[in-house]
């Protein structure tokens, strides 16, 4: 996993994003103004920045002008302004992402987990094996010894944003948004009905039911 710095000046705001992060396997560090952050932004052992451009003491907009002149780092830009013309100033400046306040969780790691993948910094989860089953994510099919496993596309994108978010426990509401869309017109209990889906199909413990939030996959004990 990766080392994610950042830079918001919101506290709750940071330590949530820092909080969910580490709950999906990664390093945080965490500034709380502009200064701060180009410091630690410049450290060899940060993967990628999340970077506010509402900052005291030095702007988010000049933190990343200046950490381009000796850096590549991912950058996904956060803040609550949301106009074309701000959009295109970071893009300009190098930014490599963009997502405005407010946001969804998954979304956001989402993006990073697109950025950090980019990068080489993490990987694309393109096959897993559970004993003798297979499960391909790029080809959407599974197997075993004796054959074919009929999974759903729905089902193997369901496992894979499970694996993807490996220990953190995602809501029904998170699951529907990321697989089927904000406005699509289906009931909290499909989720259920795929979960236990997959678990039959696959013979798989290790989707967690967490009673009254949702679901999260770990690795067997």
């Amino acid at each position: 996993m990766a080392t994610l710095l950042v830079i918001e000046d919101d506290i709750n705001t940071n330590e949530a994003i820092c909080e969910y992060m580490k709950s999906a396997g990664h390093t945080t560090l965490s500034a709380l103004d502009g200064e701060e952050g180009l410091l630690l932004a410049k450290e060899p052992s940060v993967d990628l920045v999340v970077l506010d451009i509402m900052l005291p003491k030095i702007d988010g907009m000049t933190v990343l002008r200046e950490l381009r002149k000796c850096s590549t780092v991912p950058v996904l830009m956060l803040t609550a302004i949301e106009d074309e013309h701000t959009q295109a100033t970071s893009f300009d400046a190098e930014a490599d992402d963009y997502i405005t306040k407010p946001f969804s969780m998954v979304l956001l790691g989402k993006r990073i987990t697109a950025l950090l993948r980019r990068s080489g910094k993490n990987p694309e989860i393109l096959r897993v094996q559970f004993g003798d089953i297979i499960v391909d994510f790029g080809g959407y099919a599974a197997w075993n010894q004796t054959g074919r496993i009929d999974l759903t596309p729905k089902e193997i994108e369901l496992l894979k944003l499970l694996l993807e978010h490996k220990g953190l426990v995602l809501t029904r509401s998170q699951i529907l948004d990321e697989l089927w869309g904000y406005d699509a017109p289906i009931i909290d209990r499909t989720v259920d009905t795929y979960i236990k889906n997959l678990r039959k199909k696959l013979n798989l413990d290790r989707i967690i039911t967490v009673k009254g939030v949702g679901y999260k996959y770990e690795e067997s004990l």
